[in-house]
């Protein structure tokens, strides 16, 4: 019982963590105004990590390298921990190795979960609420994925298909992920 409720309080902590690492390296890829307060919040958040490694590791022009190795490094800790909490011991070393590869499935999954959720909440508050202040910053995080959907979907009078679209990607590649990583490595 305990060790279900510290692998249910790890998983989210290291989740909501690693999903704002790949929030910080998307704002970096789609250069989202810094000085909005979500952008702050997740930069104040991650600053702890990303800041020492962005002394070693340099971003190049579209892609945020030290947010996606400080990801990886929370997706291997958070990996390393599930193994321990459940089996009581360090994996061998082809368990380390298959840690490795296992972080980055980690990542695309917790990627794709961002996807989902950025992409819900836009659309329920595009009808709820249509001026929320959050708007611009969901449009704009949005808007590189959904640019090609809607070029390719019908004009259906006013109608947006495309989060829908979006949405049903996701879960699909969700899906994929998790059953590609269960059958690989067992996660």
């Amino acid at each position: 019982m305990f060790s279900d409720v510290l692998y249910f309080v790890l998983n989210i902590l290291f989740s909501l963590f690693g999903i704002a690492l790949i929030i910080r390296a998307w704002m970096y890829a789609i250069r989202l105004h810094p000085f909005n307060p979500y952008s702050q919040a997740v930069l104040r958040g991650t600053n702890w990590l990303v800041g020492p490694l962005r002394n070693v590791i340099k971003p190049s022009n579209r892609l945020d390298w030290p947010s996606l190795a400080a990801c990886w490094l929370t997706a291997l800790v958070y990996l390393l921990l599930t193994w321990v909490l459940l089996t009581g011991q360090l994996p061998a070393a082809e368990g380390l190795l298959r840690s490795l590869f296992a972080a980055v499935i980690t990542m695309a999954k917790w990627a794709f979960n961002i996807v989902l959720w950025v992409t819900l909440i836009q659309a329920i508050l595009s009808w709820v609420n249509p001026m929320a202040p959050v708007m611009p910053v969901l449009q704009t995080l949005t808007a590189p994925l959904l640019d090609p959907i809607r070029r390719v979907m019908p004009n259906l009078g006013g109608l947006d298909l495309s989060p829908l679209v979006l949405l049903l990607l996701a879960q699909v590649a969700i899906m994929v992920l998790q059953r590609f990583a269960f059958s690989v490595f067992g996660v």
